[in-house]
């Protein structure tokens, strides 16, 4: 029985924080693109903080689930895309990029806001204060992993929408025209990649190569400018 709650606990420590961090990036979407004109989000229902609305069968249950279950390095998934009608922005390609970085920064706003919270962590090591330190360690790490992650200059991933917002229209038209492939892309990026150089002994596994490293210098930024220290 111990084993069990123990197991659920451990889960659970990470589960929140990441339904919370997923749940937040999607709605800042919808607000952003609200402010901006574009109420298509309202419309749907998807101007909300209901965990439920933003799941997306594949990219939050399915995919990181099977990833959990083979070992694989890193998890990785995403949440359904809010619905944005860029036309009906009051400035379609200046207000997309703002749309798109409505989530990575509400990710930061969430990973600096529990980097403070521990400082309301009370010092005497008892069981409830470890438990919530934990879970406010796992917000900061999942929060930046979301952000850096999505700034990945690729569509559809936010960063990809920020290039197309802010490259000359040649270039922005034809990174544009890769958003159906680009999860295709990265998933062959991601666990193809790494997959094929196992076979020829090479370390081409980008997540670990690129994307932790600086993970970890956005991870130490914040925990220094918070004045705390993680485990």
């Amino acid at each position: 029985m111990d084993n069990i709650l123990g197991t659920v606990l451990g889960v659970a420590i990470i589960a929140v924080p990441a339904i919370i961090a997923i749940t937040l990036h999607e709605a800042a979407h919808g607000y952003a693109a609200l402010m901006f004109g574009d109420p298509t989000a309202k419309e749907h229902g998807r101007l909300s903080f209901n965990p439920i609305r933003h799941v997306d069968t594949m990219g939050t249950i399915i995919l990181p689930g099977f990833l959990l279950l083979t070992s694989a390095p890193f998890l990785f998934g995403w949440a359904k895309p809010v619905p944005v009608n860029f036309g009906r922005l009051r400035s379609p390609r200046t207000d997309m990029v703002w749309v798109a970085l409505a989530g990575p920064g509400m990710n930061i706003g969430l990973a600096m806001l529990s980097a403070l919270l521990l400082h309301w962590i009370p010092t005497n090591p008892s069981f409830g204060s470890s438990v919530l330190s934990t879970g406010l360690q796992y917000s900061i790490v999942i929060n930046v992993i979301l952000a850096v992650f999505n700034m990945i200059p690729l569509p559809p991933l936010d960063g990809g929408r920020v290039a197309v917002g802010i490259l000359p229209l040649p270039l922005a038209r034809g990174l544009a025209r890769t958003e159906k492939y680009g999860i295709f892309i990265l998933l062959g990026v991601l666990l193809a990649l790494p997959w094929l150089g196992s076979f020829v002994g090479l370390h081409l596994n980008i997540f670990t190569s690129f994307i932790l490293p600086i993970v970890d210098n956005v991870v130490n930024t914040i925990a220094f400018l918070a004045g705390v220290t993680l485990d």
